[in-house]
C-alpha cells in the first residue's frame, strides 16, 4: 500500500514497505500497518511508522533487526534513538535483547514497559543501556507499539558506555 497524506501545508507519503534490514514481528504483527512514512521524520526525511490498523489489539507489534555482538563483547551499550506517537492507548517503546546460545536465553533485556511512550507525544530521545557479556551470540532490537496508535521512530544508534553508566533493563 502506498498512499499520499496532506495535513495543512506538510505532505507525507506513507509506504508500508518495511525498510531493508528490518521485519516484521510480535504477538499481533498483521494487526498493524509498519513501513516509512516520508516527510515525518526529526529532519522532514523519512521516519519508520508502527501503525494499528485495527480497533482492538490484545499484543503488540514490532519491526525489528538483528546484529551479531562481537565489537561489544563484554561491554556495555547504550541504544538511543528518538520516538514520535499518535493516540497511543497501551503503550510503546524501543526494546533491546542481548541472547546467549539461542533467541530463547536471554541474557539482558529492556523494552521500556517501566517508562512507556503513551498517548501522543512529539520527537523525544529514549535510551536503553545493557551490559552484553563474553557468551552474547546475537543483539535484537527494534521499536514496538502494544495495543492501538500510532508510532513514528528515527535516529538509531549505539554505543559503548562506561560500567558506571547504570543499565535500563534487567532478565
Amino acid at each position: 500500500l502506498k498512499g499520499l497524506l496532506i495535513t495543512g501545508m506538510v505532505m507525507a507519503v506513507l509506504s508500508f514497505d518495511v525498510p531493508k534490514g528490518w521485519f516484521k514481528a510480535g504477538s499481533d504483527p498483521d494487526k498493524y500497518n509498519m513501513g516509512m512514512e516520508f516527510g515525518m521524520g526529526r529532519r522532514s526525511t523519512y521516519a519508520a511508522t508502527i501503525q494499528s490498523n485495527t480497533d482492538r489489539i490484545p499484543g503488540f507489534g514490532t519491526l525489528m533487526q538483528n546484529f551479531l555482538p562481537d565489537k561489544y563483547k563484554g561491554k556495555k551499550i547504550r541504544m538511543t534513538g528518538f520516538m514520535k506517537s499518535q493516540n497511543v492507548k497501551h503503550w510503546a517503546g524501543f526494546w533491546l535483547r542481548v541472547d546467549g546460545e539461542t533467541s530463547k536465553k536471554m541474557l539482558a533485556f529492556d523494552n521500556m514497559h517501566d517508562r512507556p511512550v503513551t498517548a501522543t507525544t512529539n520527537w523525544k530521545q529514549y535510551e536503553i543501556v545493557l551490559d552484553v557479556p563474553e557468551g552474547a551470540t546475537n543483539i535484537a532490537f527494534g521499536a514496538l507499539l502494544a495495543g492501538t496508535g500510532k508510532i513514528w521512530f528515527d535516529d538509531i544508534k549505539f554505543e559503548e558506555v562506561g560500567k558506571d553508566k547504570p543499565i535500563t533493563g534487567k532478565i
